[in-house]
């Protein structure tokens, strides 16, 4: 397993200057790595947040560097943490993911969005930090709307659902899909 890749200073600024002020909102931090970006969220105010982290050695530092807030770690796969998270009714007002850049990841998130759909909460946004070498195909993501901004190597694309058509119905089965 490589390292975890933190987001860097510039692009972790920007991206809660453009998401604002928490008040009141939910944050799911998917790829966690080291936690930085979880954290920063649980520091500025958003609660709850979660973090999903395959790496117990990363998992373990996250959960012991957040115990006295309100914020979660969820030890698993986002592959396993979104049905899990669905069937636990649970929901969100921030998703962010950064996962390892250069790895087909970019693709298979749009694969996915039927499951992020599920668990997004109405005026939900998805940040999704990637290389500027991969592109965010709109074709993928029939039905969400994508604005996309580069920081140095880095972009941060913002994705909103068009509409909730089908709200309710996730087909878990999505995740089977991803390989």
């Amino acid at each position: 397993m490589k390292g975890a890749r933190p987001t860097s200073g510039i692009v972790l600024q920007a991206l809660f200057n453009i998401l604002g002020p928490p008040g009141g909102r939910s944050f799911l931090d998917l790829f966690a790595g080291t936690g930085r970006v979880g954290k920063e969220a649980l520091s500025r105010g958003f609660s709850p947040v979660v973090l999903v982290e395959i790496s117990n050695r990363y998992a373990g530092t996250i959960e012991r560097s957040i115990a006295s807030q309100d914020g979660e770690v969820l030890r698993m796969d986002i592959r396993r943490a979104l049905p899990f998270l669905l069937s636990g009714h649970k929901s969100f007002d921030v998703i962010f993911a950064d996962p390892p850049y250069g790895t087909g990841w970019v693709e298979r998130m749009a694969r996915l969005s039927g499951l992020l759909s599920g668990i997004m909460k109405s005026g939900a946004v998805m940040v999704l930090e990637h290389s500027v070498r991969e592109r965010i195909e709109p074709g993928l993501w029939e039905g969400w709307e994508i604005s996309t901004r580069s920081y140095g190597e880095s972009c941060l694309s913002f994705l909103e659902e068009n509409s909730r058509k089908g709200e309710g119905t996730v087909d878990k089965s999505d995740v089977s899909r991803v390989i």
